[in-house]
């Protein structure tokens, strides 16, 4: 049985013509789960009981639910149970811009990124479009809270489930859905170049953000499985093409490991790959946990790592940490649930 919160309002509109109703019954039913916040289909007054008893008997409502809840200094850790007895994860950060949520995409990851918890994890699943949606959902309730941010960042690989992802983005920024505008949706890869071409051509022009996490091809074949597949290279011809085509600033997300990728050389040779172009590097101070031989590089490594790409004129910024005192790490919570 299909969810109801995984049906884009064209679905919606294709759903009702197939049962002799007018398509418009898909702006109410929109308006209900999303502007009024009423989850009973039973409640939706302005749609005659028989609809209502149809669109029961085709659509499930089920929510995910919260297992576990952690809280730390502008941050809040979910752990959701689903359907089928799996686990995800999102973390909410309280940011003076808004508040911004990271959703999962897949149960699990194949990516195997070696200093990523989630990559302990195999994907078991792809997550489909209400479960991320409901994320979402869940945490404004629990939370009596709008989201204004959503990145798709958790746990999983979103290019992977590149069709799920992309219906999820066209339920949240509708106009009578969440209603979370393009330029507040960010869509993150670890570098699976043919979706990044793909993404250029969607008409809901969201934010992109490429985990690069090393400047080198040896470096990060050595720590991301992936650059075997795309090396850097490829992967730079693909941002070009999608600035080119975007006209939208992509986001370099990179992850700071004591001793690994924090030299200034390192520093340089990333300058070097981007120099004029419409990047910004965003410095993130890594998350350690219990399972992984990486430690993050200490304060003074990564201001001067900031120090040199700033000089070579390069727009960075270093992530404000948050968390830090939770199993904030992607898949941590999750990885402490099934061990």
């Amino acid at each position: 049985m299909r969810n109801l919160f995984g049906m884009t309002r064209s679905d919606l509109e294709e759903y009702f013509l197939s049962i002799g109703e007018k398509k418009f019954k898909s702006v109410q039913v929109f308006e209900w789960l999303y502007q009024k916040r009423v989850w009973d289909i039973e409640e939706f007054s302005n749609i005659k009981k028989e609809v209502r008893e149809q669109i029961k008997y085709d659509f499930d409502t089920t929510m995910i639910e919260i297992e576990k809840k952690q809280e730390d200094h502008l941050t809040y850790k979910y752990l959701f149970k689903l359907r089928d007895n799996e686990y995800i994860e999102a973390v909410v950060m309280m940011h003076d811009y808004g508040i911004s949520v990271c959703v999962s995409s897949q149960v699990g990851c194949n990516m195997g990124c070696r200093f990523c918890e989630s990559g302990r994890l195999k994907k078991r699943r792809n997550l489909e479009a209400y479960e991320m949606v409901e994320q979402i959902l869940v945490i404004e309730r629990d939370l009596g809270v709008r989201i204004s941010h959503v990145v798709v960042m958790g746990i999983g690989e979103p290019m992977d489930n590149y069709d799920n992802v992309i219906k999820f983005v066209s339920i949240i920024n509708d106009a009578k859905g969440i209603q979370i505008g393009a330029r507040h949706i960010t869509i993150s890869t670890c570098g699976l170049v043919p979706k990044i071409y793909e993404l250029s051509k969607l008409p809901i022009q969201v934010n992109l953000a490429i985990s690069l996490h090393a400047p080198t091809n040896e470096l990060r074949s050595k720590l991301m499985p992936v650059n075997k597949v795309y090396s850097i290279p490829t992967l730079i011809e693909a941002i070009r093409d999608y600035l080119q085509v975007t006209s939208r600033r992509v986001t370099i997300e990179y992850v700071m490991l004591n001793n690994v990728n924090d030299s200034i050389e390192c520093a340089k040779s990333l300058a070097a790959l981007f120099k004029g172009m419409n990047i910004y590097v965003n410095l993130i101070p890594y998350n350690e946990t219990n399972h992984l031989e990486f430690n993050r590089s200490s304060k003074t490594k990564i201001k001067a790592f900031y120090d040199e790409l700033k000089k070579q004129g390069i727009n960075v910024t270093i992530r404000k940490e948050f968390g830090s005192n939770i199993d904030a790490a992607c898949g941590q919570l999750r990885g402490s649930k099934n061990t």
